[in-house]
């Protein structure tokens, strides 16, 4: 619960200008209403996968993959090493593979958000790169979400030699929405035996529909994802089950009290966000396990510092943090 020390860590200097600019203290509310706009404020913001690749050496494809039972098909996009599939076939070994979950606090958001990452992530380790189109809250409520992306990643797994994977090799990532999908999806397969992932990478996930850590009351204007918003996202994908024993593990995995047996953990949140306490218990939660995680917290943070302010010194230690850890997981499981 919130006591009255309990105080805001305020933000690195190099991150002001930027929430400055993109959250500034009079930004108006996310509602209910506003969701269908926008909704399409952001299909404006981020580039198509054509532009986004431009003249890097990747191919990319879609694909419309049978979805949860009795739902509609579920696309995901892929992206791959240019000439993949001939090396493949000249007797090259499979490569590893990302499959990611966008953010947008399970309401808004789209396929496209996180295409500049993953190009990157394609070039510089040579691995194949998926991102799932998930159905959204509150048209689309628990499960829908996390069952998408759970058959995606059954998808993928199972079109391995099609796709020139390493079925052993596939970690899957999110921010945000993306990062909480990412670690209910690691528990499903856990739990059901699909797929068997080699790392999940939880971006500042959002787990905890309860809100009752202490940093989960502060930041309530000024950052990119305020209390106000985290609580329209869970009354949207949940409804009248928010903070009550209805539910699942695998939509709000902070309640999930057996973490034995999950895929080894990338955890990392700004110190000056909200999800910073849930994510820090979670990753405690998995140690006490006997589990493997790797958490980071970065000193004056806001929510999604690195995908806003790329350039800063916070970033790139983070972007560093990150390629380490894939190349080790990668490399074991080569």
């Amino acid at each position: 619960m919130s006591t009255p020390t309990s105080r805001p860590v305020p933000y690195a200097r190099e991150m002001l200008a930027t929430l400055a600019l993109i959250a500034p203290e009079d930004a108006p509310e996310m509602t209910a209403e506003g969701l269908v706009a926008e909704r399409a404020a952001m299909d404006q913001w981020f580039p198509s996968f054509e532009a986004a690749i431009g003249d890097h050496p990747i191919d990319f494809a879609e694909y419309a993959v049978p979805g949860p039972q009795g739902a509609p098909d579920v696309i995901v996009s892929v992206l791959s090493p240019r000439g993949l599939k001939e090396r493949m076939a000249a007797g090259a070994a499979p490569v590893g593979a990302m499959y990611n979950i966008h953010g947008g606090g399970m309401m808004v958001g789209n396929r496209r958000m996180d295409v500049p990452r993953l190009v990157d992530l394609v070039l510089e380790f040579g691995i194949v790169a998926a991102t799932v189109e998930y159905r959204l809250a509150p048209e689309h409520p628990d499960p829908a979400p996390v069952e998408d992306c759970h058959a995606g990643l059954v998808w993928m797994s199972a079109s391995a030699e099609m796709l020139g994977i390493d079925p052993e090799r596939i970690v899957i990532m999110g921010g945000s929405a993306g990062g909480g999908l990412s670690a209910g999806v690691s528990l499903i397969a856990r739990d059901r035996g699909t797929v068997k992932i080699a790392g999940q990478m939880l971006l500042c996930p959002m787990i905890d529909d309860t809100n009752t850590t202490p940093s989960s009351y502060h930041y309530l204007r000024g950052n990119t994802w305020t209390r106000q918003r985290n609580l329209l996202g869970w009354q949207s994908l949940l409804g009248d089950r928010v903070g009550t024993d209805a539910v699942s593990i695998y939509a709000a995995p902070y309640r999930a009290t057996d973490l034995t047996n999950l895929p080894p953990a990338f955890i990392e949140a700004g110190s000056a966000e909200m999800f910073r306490d849930e994510n820090v218990e979670y990753a405690n939660r998995i140690w006490a396990s006997g589990s493997r995680a790797e958490l980071h917290i970065w000193s004056g943070g806001f929510h999604g510092f690195d995908f806003f302010a790329p350039e800063t010194e916070l970033a790139r230690a983070a972007l560093d943090a990150r390629r380490s850890w894939l190349k080790r997981i990668w490399a074991q499981h080569a």
